[in-house]
C-alpha cells in the first residue's frame, strides 16, 4: 500500500471512531432519558438494568475516546513523518 492510500485509510477509520463515539453518545443520551421517564413509571426491571446498561455504554465511550486520541496521534505522525502533504502535491502534479 503507498503512502498516500495508507494515509488516507488511518484518516477514514478516524472519522469512523468519531462516529462511534458520536453513536455512543447518543445512547447514553436515549438510556438517560428512558431512566428518568421511568422514576414517574417505576417498572422494576429498568430499574434493575437501565444503571447497568448505561455504566457499559459509558466505559465503551471512554475506550473509544482513548482509542480516537491515540489513532488520530498515529495519523497526525505518519502524515508528518511522510510528507503527505507533498506527495499529494506530486501525485497531483502527474494527473
Amino acid at each position: 500500500m503507498d503512502k498516500i492510500k495508507k494515509f488516507e485509510l488511518m484518516e477514514k477509520i478516524a472519522h469512523e471512531l468519531v462516529d462511534l463515539r458520536n453513536s455512543q453518545q447518543a445512547i447514553i443520551q436515549k438510556l438517560t432519558k428512558i431512566e428518568v421517564d421511568n422514576i414517574d413509571l417505576g417498572d422494576k426491571k429498568l430499574e434493575k438494568d437501565l444503571p447497568d446498561m448505561h455504566q457499559r455504554v459509558s466505559d465503551n465511550l471512554d475506550t473509544i475516546a482513548e482509542i480516537l486520541e491515540y489513532f488520530e496521534g498515529k495519523t497526525s505522525e505518519y502524515e508528518a513523518s511522510n510528507n503527505i502533504q507533498q506527495l499529494k502535491e506530486q501525485e497531483a502534479m502527474k494527473h
